[in-house]
C-alpha cells in the first residue's frame, strides 16, 4: 500500500504541477518549453520512485523512464540548435510551416 503523504510522492506532484504551469503559461520562447517538458519527466521519475518501493518490475520501470527522457532530452536540444541555425531565434511565434 503506497502512502500518498510520503514526501517523495509530494514532491513529486509539486514538480508535475509545476512543470504543467510552466509549460501553459510561459510559450514565449521554445527553450522555456523544453525545459519544462525536461522538469514534467522528471517530476514523473520521482512519482515512480515513491512507488517503486514495492514492486520491482515498477524499479525497471523508472530506469527506462529515465533513459527515455534522457533520449528526448538531448533530440529537444538538438532540434532546438537546429531551428536556432535556421531561423537566428527560438520564438514560438516565428515558426511556421510555410518556412520549412
Amino acid at each position: 500500500m503506497m502512502n500518498l503523504f510520503s514526501p517523495f510522492f509530494m514532491i513529486g506532484c509539486t514538480v508535475v504541477i509545476m512543470a504543467f504551469l510552466t509549460l501553459s503559461l510561459q510559450r514565449k520562447h521554445l527553450l522555456n518549453s523544453l525545459l519544462s517538458l525536461e522538469m514534467m519527466a522528471l517530476g514523473l521519475f520521482i512519482l515512480l520512485l515513491s512507488m517503486a518501493g514495492s514492486n520491482s518490475s515498477e524499479a525497471m520501470l523508472t530506469l527506462l523512464l529515465l533513459s527515455l527522457s534522457a533520449c528526448e532530452a538531448s533530440i529537444g536540444l538538438a532540434m532546438l540548435v537546429v531551428l536556432i541555425r535556421t531561423h537566428g531565434n527560438d520564438y514560438v511565434f516565428s515558426l511556421s510551416t510555410h518556412k520549412c
